[in-house]
């Protein structure tokens, strides 16, 4: 298939969102000279901030490609779990209150295990938070390179390069402030691209035409008794959830947002986002229909929308992709930067470390972390979909040790390390041995079995005021 778009239509877009992106970074950027306003924002981020940075980073390449994906492989079931991904929002939303209230002066998700549960659970929780951000990295750094391709046909290692380069470099000059800022006009791009696009492609086959040819063609994908599907929906739950639970990027902006903001902001970009994987996933629906073939599954958004629309649908779900990569890559790297930065840095390397070197430090660490990315996406080592599940059962483990270790003062430390420990080792197995749909569902299930067990068992009490870290602790 001819690529829809031609090299200088491709290229123009690319530079002139380069060029705004970073600028905009420098723009925000200017200010950063404590290292709060660099990590944090300040603390003081607004309603309209926060809730469209929260939206805009929950609406990633893996809404926009895998959501279509996933349709096109488990059918109607593949984009409704996806779209299941909003009740980790919904439920972060009253934990961010809990988060701010307890932690006034924290930092990173990492901070939180390391007060609350101790140095083991801490650094089992560090491993799986850094392998987790370095999939959803990569994930990313690879979408960009497949949409370039996919609708331009250059090179995936340049789209890729150039994606990176861009996020990198915008983070680097404006820290978590230009991520807002510019999360905020990235979610009215992708919501109005979205909506135009799925209208226009409703409208091209018709949807009775859509239904009649798919259960003609490929029936099972409107089968709502397939297994597969089925389990996906309950394993994205539970995916979602561990990856909103411990992640710092939604961490980071539980401190970030001011007070009383964190539960509307979650609440509301969770009701947002959750029609978005539907109007996504509907798009490969329409390519049975339309008979297009699509020569690999994570290809089929872009392939679709430009065979429909033409160049100017390829030039809008070019935009809208961009643009949903960009707000979740800077949200990624501004995020994990900031726990290797806080727990890594400061709490293992460098313990006497001012805020001043600190500050400095940062944009080292965002700049490395981006070329470790770069360097492990040259190869494209696997689907997005499966490499991003892979880390299923990992986060799912934290669910409960985060959940309990918000709300139970009895929860048992060595119980905590224990859950996440179990929970990811037989969630990996169930990931090989029977298939990437069920890894969540498997680690939640032992990690909630064994954080509750363990704590009716040996409770362990804890005093809420040890969360409460003094801001000089940073100062030494």
């Amino acid at each position: 298939m001819n690529p829809a778009l031609d090299l200088t239509t491709a290229a123009t877009v690319l530079v002139l969102f380069s060029i705004l992106w970073i600028f905009l970074g420098y723009w925000w950027g200017r200010g950063n000279s404590e290292l709060d306003d660099y990590m944090l924002a300040g603390r003081k981020v607004g309603l309209s901030l926060a809730t469209c940075t929260a939206m805009a980073t929950w609406v990633t390449s893996n809404t926009t490609m895998v959501a279509p994906q996933l349709a096109l492989q488990m059918g109607i079931w593949g984009m409704v779990g996806y779209s299941l991904g909003s009740v980790g929002l919904l439920l972060f939303a009253p934990m961010s209150s809990r988060i701010r209230s307890l932690m006034p002066t924290g930092y990173t998700s990492g901070d939180f295990f390391r007060l609350r549960y101790g140095t083991t659970s801490w650094r089992i929780f560090l491993v799986i938070s850094l392998v987790y951000s370095m999939f959803w990295l990569i994930s990313l750094g690879m979408a960009g390179g497949i949409l370039i391709e996919s609708l331009s046909g250059i090179d995936y290692k340049i789209g890729m390069t150039v994606i990176l380069t861009i996020c990198v470099a915008y983070t680097m000059l404006g820290g978590l402030k230009a991520v807002i800022g510019t999360d905020f006009i990235q979610t009215v791009v992708i919501l109005v691209g979205v909506v135009a696009v799925g209208v226009m492609v409703a409208q091209s086959p018709s949807l009775d035409n859509i239904f009649q040819e798919t259960m003609h063609r490929r029936p099972q994908l409107l089968n709502l008794l397939l297994p597969a599907g089925i389990m996906f929906l309950f394993n994205n739950l539970l995916f979602g959830m561990g990856e909103i639970f411990h992640s710092n990027v939604w961490w980071s902006r539980a401190f970030a947002f001011g007070k009383g903001v964190g539960f509307k902001a979650y609440f509301l970009a969770g009701i947002f986002w959750a029609p978005v994987p539907i109007a996504a996933g509907f798009i490969a629906l329409a390519s049975v229909a339309m008979d297009i073939n699509i020569p690999q599954p994570d290809q089929v958004g872009p392939i679709v929308a430009a065979a429909v629309l033409g160049k100017a649908g390829a030039v809008l779900i070019f935009v809208v992709i961009f643009s949903a990569l960009a707000s979740s890559l800077d949200s990624l790297l501004a995020a994990t930067s900031d726990l290797l930065l806080e727990d890594v840095y400061k709490r293992h390397i460098k313990p006497n470390a001012s805020r001043q070197n600190m500050r400095k430090a940062a944009t080292i660490v965002t700049l490395l972390l981006g070329l470790v990315t770069w360097i492990i996406c040259l190869p494209r080592i696997s689907d997005l979909a499966r490499m991003l599940h892979f880390t299923g059962a990992l986060v799912a483990s934290t669910i409960w040790p985060i959940v309990a270790g918000l709300y139970w003062r009895r929860t048992n430390r060595y119980g905590a390390a224990a859950a996440m420990v179990l929970g990811s080792a037989l969630g990996l197995v169930s990931y090989f041995a029977v298939g990437f749909y069920v890894a969540a569902l498997s680690g939640a299930a032992v990690s909630f079995l064994v954080t509750v067990i363990t704590t009716l068992l040996w409770p362990q009490e804890f005093s809420w005021d040890s969360l409460h870290e003094k801001e000089d602790s940073m100062e030494q």
